[in-house]
Parts: structure tokens; sequence; C-alpha cells
């Protein structure tokens, strides 16, 4: 029987993959057979994490290469891209995790330049990126394009505005890319996490109390790990998943 989960001989981007969600898809794609790219803003990072995952992987068909790039800049993802073509030969697997969040409170108060930076970082960059790899993928007949959105893509907030704009503009970029290249055997989809621990969302989590009231009304009664959002990319970037386009993926504990 195959393994529908198995991503042996593809190769995968993660953004903001030095930490949290992304360091956790960058190690379970590799600890489902792929070879990964592991890429932040800072080299050290990249490199860092990359060797330990090629360290527990150690005779295992997965890898990690570190390629750093600000997701900000445009010459630095076309670095991102044509620097993993070099190396690997190719883009299977393209996951948008990198966001920011520079600005918390009323709409009324937040600056232009964090309005900009917020949808500059969330939404263009991954417009960008996708603009990169979707030709490839397109020639090849093949390729799975995931943005890690959030559950404040669909919710609206009095102190996380702007931030859940740029996270339903990720899911819909998500279904449009479906709508647009499906013919071409191209699947994209979108992860809404809920609250996760992760130093994003440090402040939701570190206080016991404050925990325990942003966790009330969720089913499971408590934050998710990295790892579970991981498991949702492996599902979605492999045959397991192959049948889903166009969706957004909920995995919140049931809020």
């Amino acid at each position: 029987m195959d393994n529908l989960f198995d991503l042996t001989g593809k190769v995968a981007i993660v953004t903001g993959s030095t930490k949290g969600i992304g360091k956790a898809i960058a190690e379970q794609m590799a600890n489902h057979g792929a070879q990964v790219v592991v890429s932040s803003r800072k080299e050290d990072a990249c490199q860092e994490v990359a060797d330990s995952i090629n360290a527990a992987l150690e005779g295992k068909a997965g890898g990690a290469t570190p390629i750093a790039c600000h997701i900000g800049h445009k010459e630095q993802l076309e670095n991102l891209v044509n620097e993993t073509r070099s190396r690997l030969g190719k883009i299977d697997i393209l996951v948008c995790n990198a966001a920011v969040n520079p600005f918390y409170g009323s709409m009324l108060d937040i600056p232009d330049s964090a309005f900009e930076k917020i949808l500059d970082s969330n939404v263009k960059s991954n417009h960008w990126l996708c603009q990169l790899v979707l030709p490839e993928m397109v020639e090849r007949k093949d390729g799975v394009i995931l943005i890690v959105s959030s559950v404040g893509g669909l919710n609206g907030s009095a102190v996380l505005g702007t931030y859940g704009v740029s996270k339903a503009a990720d899911m819909a970029m998500a279904r449009n890319i479906a709508a647009e290249f499906g013919l071409h055997n191209i699947r994209a989809n979108a992860i809404a996490p809920g609250l996760i621990r992760t130093d994003f969302a440090r402040a939701l989590w570190e206080n016991s109390d404050t925990l325990k009231a942003t966790t009330a009304n969720a089913s499971l009664r408590r934050i998710g790990e990295p790892e579970e959002i991981a498991g949702t990319a492996v599902f979605l970037a492999s045959a397991a998943g192959s049948f889903m386009t166009g969706q957004t993926l909920v995995v919140d504990g049931g809020r």
C-alpha cells in the first residue's frame, strides 16, 4: 500500500520557517521525505534549523537547505526561488507562512505605515512568491501552494482588524489560484490556525488567566501546538489531500 502522506522526491519552500508554525511545517515535511528550504530573514537562524532537521533525519530521505530571505523585498524572493532551483532543481510545494502584525488597537489609530506593512508582508509578498513559482508548476502540470492564514480572517476584531483583513485576503488568494490553475493540476489551499503556542501569539497564552479566557469557548478547551498545524500542511501537500483545493481549513480546537 502506498503511503498517502509520503513527500519523498518533493521540494518545498517554507517561508518564516525558523520558529513556530513554519519551523514545525518544515520539520514534518522533511520527516515525510521532502527536501525543504528553511527560510527567514536571518541566515544564521536558517542554518541552525536546517542543521537540526538534517541531524534528526540522518539516513532518511528528507533534508533541509537554508536560504535566507526577507519577504518584504521582491529581489530577495526572486533569489530564494532561483537559489532553490539551482540547488534542488525544482519547486513542488510552496508554503507561504511568514507574516507580521505590528499594530494592536482600533482601526482609527493604525498609522498608514503599519497598515501598509501588514498588507505588504501578509498579502503582496505571497502574491509575488506565487507569481514566481506558478510558471514552472504549470509547465510540469503539478504543484501545491499553501498559505498559512488565520481564524482572524474569518472573524471580526476590534483590535486586530487589519491583520484580519490581510488574512482574509490570503484565503481569497488561495481560492483564486485554485480557480485559475486547477486545470494544470495545481492545488492551492489556506490553513486558518486558531490560538497556537508560538512567540507570535505569546501575549495570548503566556499568562494562565489569559490563556483560560482565550480558550474558554473552544471545544477542546486548550491551546494548539505548532505540530498540529504541521500535520495539516503535510496532509494538504501530499497525495492524501490531492482532491482538496480552493479551501480554507480551520484548525482551531473547535472555536
